[in-house]
């Protein structure tokens, strides 16, 4: 687990109508909770993730919490398959929560378009199952 000193700023800043809020995790990754997957929050979150991986420099855990999502659009999945093969995509552990089949299956498919190596996702309807997956040691990525 990364000290408080290791942990990097989040750069990430609010916007009008988005609807996701991000935070640092203990180990350095991010914690995402989306409310909607509308087009003002899909850019912000675009925008956003493509900066934080120009910035990527380890391997990281991050936890998508997508319960209140009913149906993932097409323009997402098209935006987390862009951003699962952008070259500074490397060896990231991505829990997926849900709370529905719809949503499992946009996942399923964005993993699929995915280059293998890039991203390790976990899809799970529990948190604290969701938590302990991503809490395995990173050496288990290689």
């Amino acid at each position: 687990m990364a000290s408080e000193a290791e942990v990097k700023p989040l750069k990430w800043k609010p916007g009008p109508n988005i609807g996701y809020t991000v935070h640092r995790r203990p180990d350095g990754g991010m914690h995402y909770v989306f409310t909607d997957l509308s087009e003002a929050t899909l850019k912000h979150w675009r925008e956003f993730s493509l900066e934080h991986l120009l910035e990527s420099d380890r391997l990281t855990r991050n936890l998508y919490d997508l319960r209140q999502i009913a149906q993932v659009p097409a323009e997402a999945v098209q935006y987390a398959v862009e951003l699962g093969n952008d070259p500074s995509v490397r060896n990231i552990r991505l829990a997926v929560v849900v709370a529905n089949e719809a949503v499992r299956q946009a996942i399923e498919e964005i993993d699929a378009l995915t280059p293998p190596g890039n991203l390790e996702v976990g899809i799970f309807t529990d948190l604290v199952e969701a938590e302990a997956w991503l809490n395995r040691p990173l050496t288990l990525l290689v």
